[in-house]
């Protein structure tokens, strides 16, 4: 993962292309901030779909996303299009992260939304808004018709996809967040789960609460793929090699490793054979 902000452009397109010529690394994430959150916080930070969309262009490999999208940020009809073009210039390596949103309580998150002119509503309404979100995002991307939509947060007149995403029925949908009302979404909707960080025993609770979100629902746990987001150390690998023991030992297929800017000549090379290579053997 490599946050767009307080870097260029080019040098997350250099950490990607080198990252999409070694197989060992399997996919790569941007993050959907409009300001950055940590380091200047006047410095550079750049839209995350639209950069997403750059870099499919300039990739082949590499299964890509936003880890995860601010569902506050775009009205989901928006979001389904914009996703679908990406599926489309990628040719259907898009995994499509989204969540509640933006992290509000992060001191330089909250300030996004009102130098963006956007609204900023409490948590009840995010997460039933997130919770429609996902149904119409996935109805844009399946049905071969146009539907109407009257929920309590989203209304849709003659709401229809075309063109559809490559990947079918729909690409492979992420859900991001650690709250109980957003693992009850990713019961429901997703394909992966993301915990954003932490320490691991909360992992490992917030797994099991799944879990039982999804026997509640009559849903296979294991049909949802556990993701995590580690931080990576560049000066103490072994720390970041070990944390990665951890997740795996902890039922966690799916890691996220976060590449702090700076980013350094052949990081990519190095985290597969200094962190990824390494915790193989």
């Amino acid at each position: 993962m490599t946050a767009p902000m307080q870097v260029g452009y080019h040098d997350v397109l250099r950490v990607w292309r080198e990252a999409d010529t070694i197989p060992r690394i399997e996919h790569a994430w941007l993050f959907d901030h409009l300001m950055p959150i940590g380091g200047d916080p006047d410095g550079p930070a750049y839209e995350g779909w639209t950069l997403l969309a750059a870099l499919a262009a300039r990739t082949e490999r590499l299964r890509l996303g936003v880890m995860v999208t601010s569902n506050r940020f775009r009205p989901p009809a928006m979001l389904a299009k914009i996703a679908t073009t990406v599926d489309i210039v990628s040719g259907g390596r898009l995994d499509f992260g989204i969540g509640v949103g933006s992290r509000p309580d992060h001191p330089l998150a909250r300030r996004e939304y009102t130098a963006h002119g956007l609204p900023f509503h409490d948590t009840a309404h995010a997460v039933g808004s997130l919770a429609e979100a996902c149904t119409v995002i996935r109805r844009l991307w399946t049905e071969e018709k146009p539907f109407d939509f009257h929920g309590t947060h989203h209304q849709l007149t003659g709401a229809f996809g075309n063109p559809k995403p490559v990947q079918r029925p729909h690409p492979p949908i992420l859900i991001g967040g650690r709250s109980s009302a957003t693992l009850r979404i990713a019961a429901e909707h997703a394909d992966l789960w993301n915990i954003p960080g932490g320490g691991i025993d909360d992992a490992v609770n917030r797994s099991a609460l799944l879990d039982r979100y999804c026997a509640e629902l009559g849903r296979d746990p294991a049909s949802i793929t556990r993701s995590i987001h580690l931080a990576v150390d560049y000066d103490r690998p072994e720390t970041t090699r070990d944390a990665i023991a951890e997740a795996t030992d902890a039922g966690f297929r799916h890691i996220v490793l976060g590449l702090p800017a700076p980013f350094p000549a052949g990081v990519a090379r190095w985290t597969a054979d200094e962190l990824i290579g390494a915790s193989a053997r």
